[in-house]
């Protein structure tokens, strides 16, 4: 077909041609948030597994998704010391003296009771109570002793890195809101840019079939082409989220850096909100190192405290209660006594949370310390999200193309079938 033939059948048939690129923008943006929703969602696997049926893919590869934003944060951007080492262990001690002193007492008059049940009974109200003042005096000294051997063996008692995942792996909608919030902008960008992108293929689709339309292979030639520009469209738009690194200019007219980089004082702010509100709070870091997989090296340095403080008080007297008591059982109740304090500290050091938040400050740290990130590890940052089986984007985005582009023919033949 001639150009002026194909000017008249668009001219008697403009109608079906202006709707080509409405509906190919329509459908790109479509196809995008179709794109964006399979990413997240569903949380669970829905169909009959293993393959027949859809989990969104960070859900499905929550354990390395979580795995490698893990190593991103703890590799560049916050390290164990840098929370411990800004907790004061006298103002630790402060923090936590009320619930501390109470726990004390009653730790002190339990264990005296259980071993030595007839002494410490019969003994006088005053001779009981200097003990009990006299180990509450040296509790705070046992709790600053604590924290600095805590500050001192930060790495063989805490993991930060499996406190992270295994947070993320039991909270999955929670990994989900670290990717749409953090690269929030990118997507939209992304979801948009199949307006744009399918606008400019509809024009191209338009044209195409205008001069094709009367060969008999031409109906091939809209799903294919369909289908490679929603392949390439999906396969541009996630290249221009993330490059180039640094401003270019292209064809001496536009300059573009990809999106996410180019937002990184907004990605930084966000991100740095998100991990200090919602995965290294103090509540969080608290339990990680009483009840996570180093607290039995925990336990050892409360027992070597508590041993310490009871034999200093025994003072003189330590042999005596040896001799009362007898030298196993001596041992033993030093050991119970650890076990009582580490089963009372987690509800003692909840009055500390507030202080740590404000002198950890992990908002601020991170978001300085995202600054200070090459191109290449803030990328590392949203773009696991799209990393793992990208392919599949790309693929339904291809996939749909075809499919529109097959439906548009019809359309096309029907009108021309019909006269319109």
């Amino acid at each position: 077909m001639d150009f002026a033939e194909a000017l008249r059948d668009v001219q008697e048939n403009w109608i079906l041609y202006a709707s080509m690129p409405l509906v190919a923008a329509t459908i790109g943006f479509v196809t995008k948030i179709v794109a964006i929703k399979m990413m997240f969602l569903p949380i669970k696997f829905i169909g009959i597994p293993p393959y027949l049926g859809w989990q969104g893919i960070v859900p499905r590869k929550a354990a390395i998704m979580a795995s490698i934003a893990c190593d991103t944060m703890t590799e560049h951007l916050i390290k164990p010391k840098d929370i411990f080492m800004k907790l004061d262990p006298k103002r630790v001690a402060q923090e936590i003296e009320v619930p501390l002193l109470a726990a004390i007492e009653d730790i002190t008059r339990d264990v005296a009771s259980h071993y030595q049940p007839g002494l410490w009974e019969v003994a006088p109200d005053a001779v009981k109570n200097l003990i009990v003042s006299r180990i509450k005096a040296e509790a705070p000294k046992l709790v600053e002793q604590i924290m600095l051997d805590i500050q001192n063996n930060i790495d063989t008692v805490f993991d930060l890195k499996d406190m992270v995942v295994t947070n993320l792996l039991r909270d999955v909608p929670l990994l989900n809101r670290i990717f749409l919030e953090a690269g929030e902008g990118e997507f939209r960008f992304i979801r948009n840019s199949g307006i744009y992108f399918g606008f400019i293929i509809g024009l191209v689709q338009a044209t195409t079939w205008a001069l094709t339309h009367q060969y008999s292979w031409s109906h091939w030639i809209m799903p294919a082409f369909g289908g490679f520009t929603g392949w390439f469209t999906d396969w541009l738009a996630l290249k221009m989220v993330f490059n180039p690194k640094h401003p270019t200019r292209y064809l001496g007219i536009f300059e573009w850096q990809g999106l996410f980089l180019k937002r990184r004082k907004q990605v930084a702010a966000e991100y740095g909100r998100l991990i200090a509100k919602e995965i290294i709070t103090p509540d969080r870091i608290i339990d990680a190192i009483l009840r996570g997989p180093l607290s039995d090296r925990m336990f050892g340095m409360v027992q070597k405290q508590v041993q310490r403080l009871v034999d200093e008080q025994a003072g003189l007297a330590k042999p005596i209660v040896v001799f009362a008591v007898g030298s196993r059982q001596y041992q033993e109740m030093k050991k119970v006594i650890a076990e009582k304090v580490m089963e009372r500290l987690p509800a003692a050091m909840k009055s500390m949370e507030a202080y740590a938040a404000d002198a950890i400050d992990i908002e601020n740290t991170l978001v300085s310390r995202m600054q200070e990130l090459t191109p290449e590890q803030f990328e590392g940052l949203l773009r696991p999200a799209f990393e793992q089986d990208e392919w599949i984007l790309i693929a339904v985005g291809a996939a749909l193309g075809f499919i529109v582009g097959e439906f548009q023919v019809q359309v096309m033949l029907h009108f021309a079938a019909t006269g319109g």
